[in-house]
């Protein structure tokens, strides 16, 4: 039986790309002050609506809806995870206490249709600053970024994009400005782009369509249309990114489609995974505050897509080589088993391998690529002693039941 479509289980390879991303992730956030939060994986609709609004194509097209049995409320499995936790600041009673810094994972869901690095149930890893003064706060949100993906080892493999959407008054000129120049093309442009001309007309510059980029070249940027403030605040930002010397490109057509985001926009984006290039995305926020009946605070974050991102690291985290525990006998296992327990008291991995014979055990061990075999037979259960063996350079050594488990820890300590 398959998965349900737009999903895929996470066998031990897979899941453990995962969990040295997600460890790398949290990490690293930490060492900016991030503090970890969670929410349900089940909002109610109002969330979405309110803050991503009714016509975008997240609520309209994209959400999974589930409607309570019992009092008919409409709830939701979360599109994304930013305006869950903005809803647990203003229910948690947390904005006396700004700025604020969380970092979160889990997964997400989306009704699209599915294709390499695109899924239904997608997991997220993102921090939010919320209520930062400082163009180097923004910076610091970009480097976190920066810092996860030069530490997954595929830094290499994207670039920074970056651009500024303006304040609202500079944004809202620009969008009249886009709409006045698209309108002459309206007939030219993808069914998609033409829908959104009347909707959300800013979302046209992510079009895929080669008639709408062929389009595009040619229409007004958002640097035409920022005021003084917005282009001064903006260079501060670049300035500073460069103190830190990350590189980064300008690209004029970046935007984030919803009504709240204003100011710095940005993606870490990569030409190895096709049309699927965006592996992390952010942007400020300031509006968001207004639709949960706060007023707009400066507040900027971004979300990055581990299935993506482990699709680009080259393999997993290698897995720990266990200590093989092998009893000669069944009259050795009870031994066996408190030893293997001593070894993982000791934070030791280990592998108590008791099916088939002797040199059954021996090809389990080779095939789970253990460091050693510590074997235990007849004559080390009488000499309370064990064998030795080291499958890396080929030794074998009688040591005592008492100093063995030193002895490997020794040997792991000095190898870390």
């Amino acid at each position: 039986m398959r998965p349900v479509r737009g999903t895929h289980d996470l066998l031990p390879d897979q899941a453990r790309k995962y969990r040295f991303l997600t460890e790398t992730a949290l990490r690293i956030a930490e060492t900016y002050g991030f503090d970890e939060i969670s929410t349900p994986i089940l909002e109610f609709e109002s969330v979405f609506k309110r803050t991503l609004g009714e016509t975008s194509d997240i609520v309209s097209k994209e959400m999974f809806t589930i409607v309570s049995r019992g009092d008919g409320e409409t709830m939701v499995l979360r599109p994304e995870g930013t305006a869950p936790i903005i809803r647990a600041i203003y229910n948690e009673k947390l904005l006396q206490e700004v700025p604020l810094k969380y970092f979160y994972h889990g997964p997400m869901f989306r009704y699209e249709r599915p294709q390499k690095g695109r899924l239904r149930q997608f997991h997220q890893f993102g921090v939010e600053s919320i209520g930062h003064t400082s163009p180097c706060s923004e910076v610091e949100v970009i480097a976190t970024a920066h810092d996860i993906l030069k530490s997954l080892g595929i830094g290499d493999k994207t670039q920074l994009e970056i651009n500024s959407l303006g304040d609202p008054e500079s944004r809202e000129a620009y969008r009249a400005a886009l709409v006045a120049y698209l309108r002459d093309f309206k007939g030219k442009l993808s069914p998609d782009s033409q829908e959104r001309l009347e909707r959300n007309p800013l979302r046209i510059l992510d079009s895929k369509s080669p008639e709408d980029k062929e389009i595009l070249k040619n229409a007004p940027t958002f640097d035409e249309y920022m005021n003084i403030a917005s282009k001064d605040l903006f260079q501060q930002v670049l300035d500073r990114l460069q103190v830190l010397e990350i590189p980064y490109v300008l690209n004029h057509h970046l935007v984030r489609g919803l009504d709240y985001y204003c100011h710095t926009t940005f993606e870490f984006t990569t030409d190895a995974l096709g049309a699927q290039g965006a592996l992390i995305a952010g942007g400020r926020y300031d509006g968001l505050h207004d639709f949960m009946g706060g007023t707009p605070m400066p507040s900027i974050g971004w979300a990055g897509g581990i299935d993506r991102m482990t699709l680009l690291m080259e393999q997993a985290h290698a897995k720990q080589s266990p200590i093989a525990v092998i009893p000669i006998g069944d009259a050795e296992e009870k031994i066996a088993l408190s030893l293997a327990h001593k070894f993982r008291k000791a934070g030791l991995y280990a592998e108590l391998i008791l099916q088939g014979n002797l040199g059954k055990r021996m090809k389990k061990a080779n095939k789970l690529n253990a460091s050693c075999a510590v074997l235990l037979g007849e004559d080390e259960v009488a000499n309370q002693s064990v064998l030795l063996r080291d499958f890396q350079s080929g030794t074998q050594e009688t040591l005592s039941m008492d100093a063995i488990v030193g002895y490997l820890q020794d040997k792991a300590d000095r190898k870390s």
